[in-house]
């Protein structure tokens, strides 16, 4: 077996970045730009940049086959587009109206927070009489004190508003942006916002109404995108990121992490046939839960056993091409899907009549692009079918909401396997350990979905982070 190690020349500190998703790239980008005296190297185990983030040809338009969006009311998303030249084309939706594919029939979406509706009589047609009675009681009930204590989001809201409105509100909603369960769901980690509302007023939903603006009320916009998809984000990263000194290598899979004699770290890249010693003053472990868990297992194993515990679940995108005379009249910018209903998809979005990107990119072949989500954690046995088979699945139940046969000219099936963490109760007590255990490491930090959110803000931000832990270490090094 060979041996080779790669050693930085001169006295530069050399800092590693493991994982090339948009948290990896986000944490490689700010270290130059913030320290350009130390060498960054980005290690990516797989052939492709990105992670989640991916744009696709569907119909003949390039499309997002994972994140579609981001939220817009938090910078970091944004801003690191702007930083690397897409500002131009950041886009807001043309309609953010949802549906509810609801007992069969699609309805209109009420105003919610979270999945707390703000005005109870906007549940008529949604919920049974009797749940719709039993979401009244929010307003007399005792009020619920929590105290430091972490519930579920399903424990929180049916405890207030009734089973219903997880049922065929909460689930939905949160099942889009986890694919996970309400009842297991941390309500401090994934809704901190909801759990905020009960210092406010004691009924819930008073107190969501009285947190949103008035619905009349001109806001700015919750969501953006990039015209083209978001998936050209990473690339747009990574070009910045080369251009600023970085050294990007992909097919480069670390398998091992090792305290170097004395001080810094050992890297094991490569095959097992032919590996590779790569050495760091600092590791930045911007891979999954589970990924990190195995690097981590040697130098911190308290840690690596509460990120190998950590449950994922599975989705898988199918996106569509239609012929716009194929198609009937839609409202709005899609519908959820309330598990409780039984039905493969958990969502359809309207790709169409969100973006007008997506529209005008369309419209030269008269085809309008839609996708549906499938999978839940714990419920991925409808993935386990062949990609014509979930493409089948989706179309039969995409045609049934709109009220006919939907015909596509063209389908791509994107699998997304163990990508979205679960937060249960208690996620971030077992985040705040791991990262006790890793802050006793010095030049070592760990970013990504598994610790303070799922989505593309939360993940920079926990870049941004890593980074800072990171360059306080190299500040203390001595030469």
């Amino acid at each position: 077996m060979s041996d080779r190690t790669s050693e930085q020349t001169g006295t530069r500190p050399h800092v590693v970045v493991v994982g090339g998703g948009i948290s990896g790239l986000a944490a490689a980008l700010r270290l130059r730009t913030l320290r350009p005296g130390v060498d960054v190297t980005m290690l990516e185990g797989s052939p492709r940049l990105g992670g989640s983030l991916r744009v696709e040809e569907v119909g003949g338009v390039r499309v997002d086959v994972g994140a579609e969006a981001v939220l817009h009311r938090r910078p970091e998303a944004t801003g690191l587009a702007r930083e690397v030249g897409l500002g131009e084309d950041l886009v807001h939706p043309v309609t953010t109206a949802a549906q509810l594919w609801n007992r069969g029939r699609l309805v209109r979406l009420p105003r919610t927070l979270m999945g707390v509706p703000t005005d109870l009589r906007s549940l008529d047609g949604v919920l049974s009489p009797a749940g719709v009675a039993r979401a009244a009681l929010d307003a007399v009930l005792p009020a619920t004190e929590l105290g430091e204590e972490d519930v579920s989001v399903g424990h929180l809201v049916e405890e207030r508003l009734g089973a219903e409105v997880v049922d065929r509100l909460v689930e939905p909603l949160l099942g889009g942006v986890y694919a996970g369960h309400a009842r297991e769901i941390s309500a401090r980690a994934a809704v901190p916002q909801v759990v905020a509302l009960l210092a406010r007023d004691r009924a819930l939903s008073r107190a969501a109404r009285d947190a949103l603006p008035p619905a009349d009320q001109p806001v700015a916009p919750v969501f953006a995108g990039l015209r083209g998809g978001v998936g050209r984000l990473p690339g747009a990263v990574a070009a910045a990121a080369t251009a600023a000194g970085v050294t990007v290598r992909t097919g480069a899979t670390v398998r091992d992490l090792v305290r170097r004699p004395g001080d810094g770290w050992h890297l094991v890249v490569g095959s097992a046939h032919d590996p590779e010693l790569v050495a760091a003053d600092a590791v930045v472990l911007a891979t999954p839960g589970r990924a990190t868990a195995r690097l981590l297992s040697d130098v911190a194993p308290a840690a690596a056993l509460t990120l190998a515990r950590l449950d994922l679940a599975s989705v898988a995108i199918v996106t569509l091409a239609v012929r716009a005379a194929d198609l009937p009249p839609v409202a709005g910018s899609g519908f959820l899907v309330p598990p409780v209903d039984g039905r493969a998809i958990k969502a359809s979005t309207f790709s169409f009549a969100k973006w007008a990107w997506v529209r005008e990119a369309g419209a030269a072949d008269d085809l309008l692009l839609l996708r549906c989500s499938l999978g839940r954690h714990r419920e991925e046995e409808v993935l386990q079918r062949g990609d014509d088979e979930l493409a089948a699945l989706a179309v039969a139940d995409l045609g049934e909401a709109v009220g006919t046969t939907v015909l596509p000219v063209d389908v791509h099936v994107q699998r997304w396997g163990g990508a979205l963490p679960q937060y249960a109760v208690g996620h971030l007590d077992r985040v705040a350990s791991v990262r006790r255990e890793v802050g006793r490491l010095p030049g070592l930090a760990v970013c990504g979905s598994a610790y303070d959110g799922v989505g593309v803000p939360a993940c920079i931000a926990s870049a941004e982070l890593a980074v800072a832990e990171v360059l306080l270490r190299l500040d203390t090094m001595g030469p």
